[in-house]
């Protein structure tokens, strides 16, 4: 089989490739043919040569942005996407800690999901969906069979471009009336996978560093806080005052 392996890793982000990287050649599907799409905007990173890895020019937008809109950035090589057998979008922190095999292919479905680590052993209206009417990752209580982490989705090519297609399209409605999702493009991954049959995957392949739950782990989520933090990593200080500068200029220009 062919594997494509979706990668995002703009901003400070880039730090966490290389293990990434290196983990996933020895233990992620080794048997398969595998090619990785990295999407960034580190110079080094996009200047190296790799036969199996495609580097891609691709800014960072900021926060929430960055996130929100990643099923647009994955359209952006859609027809690449295409000619694989199975797509799969794994998170920038991700680390392959054992081996990860065929039981990551969907069949005889289309997609997998994985089980959320905090949610596993929950009730339905526990999850935390959107619960807003007015987006279109809106899912009303009582619904719903699991809550799916979105730090590693993946299925058919076919299925998979699909999805990002309805996605991205649902993320731009929402966006101009003003809406986003509460948790962002995992919330309207839940909501596409809410109506289909798919193969669930237990949180053995999204198990956070810091935590202690009753799984083995395959695929760890790195503690951020080991790395600055999710406020550093997203570079939100940043972002910030950046606003407010465009907020100055703004007034200076009105005045």
């Amino acid at each position: 089989m062919t594997i494509a392996i979706l990668y995002i890793c703009t901003g400070k982000y880039f730090k966490f490739w290389n293990e990434f990287y290196s983990t996933a050649q020895t233990n992620l599907l080794k048997f398969h043919k595998k090619h990785y799409f990295v999407f960034t905007d580190n110079k080094e990173l996009l200047k190296a040569q790799n036969i199996n890895v495609t580097y891609i020019s691709q800014k960072k937008i900021g926060w929430p942005f960055d996130t929100l809109y990643r099923f647009k950035i994955f359209l952006g090589v859609k027809e690449s996407l295409k000619n694989f057998d199975y797509v799969y979008y794994i998170n920038a922190n991700a680390l392959i800690v054992s081996e990860v095999n065929e039981e990551i292919f969907p069949s005889p479905y289309n997609f997998i999901g994985c089980q959320h680590p905090c949610f596993y052993d929950k009730y339905t209206n526990d999850y935390i969906y959107e619960r807003n009417p007015n987006s279109t990752a809106f899912i009303e209580l009582g619904n719903g069979m699991n809550y799916l982490m979105g730090a590693f989705i993946g299925g058919e090519s076919k299925a998979f471009v699909e999805m990002c297609e309805v996605l991205n399209e649902n993320i731009d409605t929402d966006y101009n009336k003003g809406v986003i999702a509460i948790w962002h493009d995992e919330s309207h991954y839940n909501k596409y996978l809410l109506a289909r049959s798919y193969k669930i995957l237990s949180p053995s392949y999204v198990y956070p560093e810091e935590m202690t739950i009753p799984f083995v782990p395959k695929i760890i989520l790195r503690d951020k806080n080991k790395y600055g933090g999710h406020s550093y990593l997203r570079e939100l200080k940043r972002q910030k005052l950046v606003f407010r500068y465009l907020k100055w200029l703004l007034r200076k220009l009105k005045n």
